[in-house]
C-alpha cells in the first residue's frame, strides 16, 4: 500500500509541476512604453546621462503608477 501512496504522490507532483511550467511559460512579458528617441536629448556616447535619463523616466512612471485614482461619488 505504501508503494501506491508514493506513486500517487509523485504523479500529483508531476502534474502540478507540468501545470506550473505551462502557466509560467504562457505569461506574456509586460509591455513597456516606448522610450523617446535618444538622438536629440542625450548623446549616444554619454552612458551616465543615458542612465540618469532612464532612472528619471522609471521614477516618473512609478510615481504616476502609485498615485491614487479618483473614485466616483456614490451619490
Amino acid at each position: 500500500m505504501r508503494v501506491f501512496g508514493v506513486i500517487g504522490l509523485l504523479l500529483a507532483l508531476l502534474i502540478v509541476g507540468l501545470l506550473a511550467k505551462k502557466q509560467l511559460s504562457s505569461v506574456a512579458s509586460p509591455v513597456l512604453p516606448p522610450l523617446p528617441a535618444a538622438t536629440g536629448s542625450v548623446p549616444a556616447g554619454d552612458a551616465r546621462a543615458q542612465s540618469q535619463q532612464i532612472q528619471r523616466q522609471i521614477r516618473q512612471s512609478l510615481d504616476a503608477a502609485t498615485q491614487p485614482r479618483a473614485m466616483p461619488d456614490d451619490n
